[in-house]
């Protein structure tokens, strides 16, 4: 999904990650693209976010091996 996000009360990045790519792991991507919002930890409603193509690399996972099973 490439385009815009309009933020609902109480979205935070991570879970704007998982709405428009389906994995929280691109919250980075949504903030790069976003440099004005970079500090804002919890969004009110109606923000607009520029929301850039989905990256071909999956996020690099912070788990441990074991459990990314």
């Amino acid at each position: 999904m490439a385009g815009t996000y309009k933020t609902t009360q109480g979205d935070v990045w991570d879970l704007i990650s998982y709405k428009v790519y389906g994995d929280e792991g691109f919250m980075d991507t949504l903030i790069n693209a976003n440099p004005a919002h970079r500090h804002t930890v919890m969004f009110g409603a109606g923000v607009e976010l520029a929301v850039p193509e989905m990256p071909s690399a999956s996020p690099v996972s912070s788990l441990p091996p074991w459990r990314n099973k």
